[in-house]
């Protein structure tokens, strides 16, 4: 359960109180966030307190998200402690790759880059055919 929850529990260890606020820090979708959110009410990870100023919540851990923050640190020192293994074995900066990477796909996304590819095949192709008949 936690891991699914991992951006957004991080974004809160950094301290985002709001929606909004966790949606500029994670990179994704508004609606992607307050479905997350949702469900880490219902799981009793957060709690969600009203601000005086609009519609706006301010979002806490709860004891219980606190407890599951605590053990995913533990897990992501772990994971952060491989990846640098990993870069001193391979000689390559993998955390730098995967962070141009990421914003790489923040300028045009996969399934954009996909179709872009593929239209620009079919054109080629169309051409050729044109080009030969010609």
């Amino acid at each position: 359960m936690g891991l699914r929850y991992t951006p957004v529990l991080r974004a809160i260890q950094a301290g985002a109180k709001t929606v909004t606020e966790i949606t500029a820090r994670t990179h994704l979708t508004q609606g992607a966030i307050s479905q997350t959110v949702g469900h880490m009410e219902n799981d009793g990870v957060i709690s969600r307190h009203r601000v005086k100023v609009g519609r706006k919540s301010s979002i806490r851990l709860t004891p219980h998200g606190a407890e599951l923050l605590a053990r995913l640190n533990q897990h992501w020192s772990a994971t952060f402690a491989v990846i640098e293994e990993l870069e001193q074995e391979i000689g390559h900066p993998l955390r730098r790759a995967l962070q141009d990477t990421a914003k790489a796909l923040e300028r045009q996304g996969f399934s954009q880059r996909l179709t872009h590819t593929k239209l620009g095949k079919k054109q080629g192709l169309l051409g050729a055919l044109l080009s030969s008949a010609a």
